[in-house]
């Protein structure tokens, strides 16, 4: 009788080989929201050797430029449709080039662009309740293409060491507690779906916003103040946020320029990282 072979064990591998105990020292995938002129993209062109895509109807790069607000700022054609944008991210992760940093200005106008191609893909471009909004299934059928097109950044941020920075609007949304009573919060103007898997991304999520004073003499409070920028880097009940290197919670920007805010912000991130 033929004997029989001893079975072998299963294998990883070489997976044990390969094991390490320190990182790759990739550049950071951010998040840069706040509301409409706190100086998101004028911030986000500070970063070491920008490349802008716009999304369709989002060309404020063009009129900072226009109005020397900016610098000449290197960006792709106002991008008009979801295979415009991979076509973007794909070309700067094949060819050869000299940016370091990939910035979408913004990811709300890139998700409507998504949401477009799935309606028309998917539902026949109906996007009433009769078909992408029946039961909110268009957004779902959306995500695993939004995944895939952040595993395509993760490509972009891999094999050519680029830093990602995305933009986004802030809207007030009522956050569902499941201990206290429903409350306010500040956060990107994403679907819920879309914006969940981004944050799990996402290194670092920063809210830029300006420091109010409310007086509340008398019946009504008023606001007062309002002009000093600050940015928010810690999640809290009142807005989201979230980092990964050190960051203060909060912490003041200048009022003066973007070049100084980044400065600010740069400044921190290497002592984050002396203190890690």
């Amino acid at each position: 009788m033929p004997t029989k072979e001893k079975a072998k064990a299963p294998t990883m591998d070489g997976l044990l080989a390969k094991i390490s105990t320190t990182g790759r020292n990739l550049r950071p995938r951010m998040i840069l929201f706040g509301g409409e002129g706190e100086g998101k993209t004028a911030l986000a062109c500070q970063s070491p050797s920008p490349i802008v895509a716009m999304s369709q109807g989002e060309t404020g790069l063009e009129t900072l430029i226009d109005r020397g607000q900016l610098s000449e700022v290197p960006h792709f054609p106002e991008i008009k449709s979801w295979e415009g944008l991979l076509s973007a991210i794909e070309e700067l992760t094949t060819q050869d080039h000299k940016f370091q940093t990939f910035v979408m200005d913004s990811i709300n106008g890139f998700e409507d662009l998504l949401y477009r191609y799935v309606c028309d893909r998917d539902f026949n471009g109906d996007r009433s309740h009769r078909g992408f909004l029946n039961y909110m299934q268009g957004y779902s059928a959306s995500t695993p293409y939004w995944e895939d097109m952040l595993h395509r950044l993760d490509r972009l941020r891999e094999e050519k060491n680029m830093a990602i920075i995305g933009i986004a609007h802030a809207k007030v949304a009522t956050y569902k507690s499941p201990t206290t009573q429903d409350y306010d919060r500040i956060v990107p103007a994403m679907h819920q779906k879309q914006w969940g898997v981004t944050h799990k991304w996402s290194d670092m999520i920063l809210l830029l916003d300006r420091v109010t004073v409310v007086n509340e003499d008398g019946n009504k409070a008023k606001a007062l103040g309002g002009t000093q920028r600050i940015c928010r880097a810690a999640r809290c009940a009142t807005w989201d946020a979230k980092n990964r290197h050190g960051l203060p919670d909060e912490f003041p920007l200048s009022n003066n320029s973007a070049a100084e805010s980044w400065k600010i912000i740069t400044d921190l991130l290497k002592k984050g990282k002396g203190n890690g």
